[in-house]
């Protein structure tokens, strides 16, 4: 029996896979950044369902957010396995998994736009990364969290149109709600990225189709371009920012001349075919390999 995990920041989809059997799950997402291996025993433990099965476990492969150094994942690497005591645990950037979810044989850019946001180039052999990931605070360009934070800045501002400003007003969102949880409550970037919601839902009007365009031409200047071929190649995409304004994402992309391929929301099940396709053995010196 073999775990993939595909991890956010805001949440994780799991996959139990054995005896011809794939199971699904959901739990919060995990981010070395935030999370603690006390924090990760503390939500395994409220799902039943991982308890029951956690000792039958062999190998659990778990791609997430901030998982970009080995420090990093020893954290993550820690929390899973004072929980999954039998299984080998493998932790690795969720920039691979992208990577790994769009590949279709040719060479790609693959990017993240989620809660947060990052991109890497896969040639079929490994996974680069040109430019770093510098989080929600100094970048995360087009993500989730770029245009909340945007979005919640122009309603203290009074710079919202009123429809979107007086459905907030609806909500109770005000300056103490929001100070409160940004700056004293864990997850600020997760309840920052929340707003989304609102956003997709008035998406249609002249600010926000502004303020996604203005969010995706910074992600593709900072994230896109730094790749000397990304007009030869295509870049493709996972994450629910890009599946849920897919149309808008299109259009910045054509005006700058590349070529999508895959916008995926979930890649969970990509990365289990993966790791079907890959014995223990092969994937294991890949996986030092690309760590490496």
């Amino acid at each position: 029996m073999f775990i993939v995990v595909e991890s956010g920041s805001t949440k994780a989809d799991w996959m139990v896979v054995g005896d011809g059997v794939k199971m699904a799950y959901n739990t919060k997402g995990f981010n070395p950044y935030f999370h603690s291996k006390e924090d990760i025993l503390l939500e395994l433990h409220d799902h039943l369902e991982l308890d029951l099965i956690k000792e039958k476990v062999e190998q659990l492969f778990f791609y997430g957010a901030g998982c970009s150094s080995p420090h990093l994942n020893r954290i993550i690497e820690k929390g899973l396995a004072a929980f999954f005591t039998n299984a080998k645990i493998y932790v690795n950037h969720d920039l691979a998994a992208s990577a790994y979810a769009c590949y279709s044989g040719k060479p790609e850019i693959a990017c993240i736009l989620g809660t947060g946001s990052n991109s890497c180039y896969y040639d079929g052999v490994s996974v680069s990364e040109e430019v770093p990931a510098l989080s929600y605070i100094l970048g995360d360009e087009g993500s989730g969290c770029y245009l909340g934070k945007k979005l919640i800045s122009d309603y203290l501002y009074k710079r919202l149109p009123d429809t979107i400003a007086q459905d907030l007003e609806a909500q109770q969102i005000t300056k103490e709600v929001i100070f409160e949880n940004v700056y004293r409550k864990p997850d600020a970037n997760v309840y920052i990225a929340s707003f989304m919601k609102t956003l997709v839902h008035y998406k249609n009007l002249s600010y926000s189709q502004r303020l996604i365009e203005s969010a995706f031409q910074d992600f593709i200047d900072v994230h896109v371009k730094c790749y000397e071929n990304y007009r030869d190649v295509e870049v493709n995409f996972v994450g629910s920012v890009a599946s849920l304004l897919q149309d808008e994402l299109h259009e910045v992309c054509e005006k700058n001349g590349i070529k999508v391929g895959r916008i995926i929301r979930r890649p969970l099940e990509h990365l289990v075919q993966y790791h079907e396709r890959l014995s223990e053995l092969e994937f294991s010196k890949s996986f030092i390999k690309k760590m490496g």
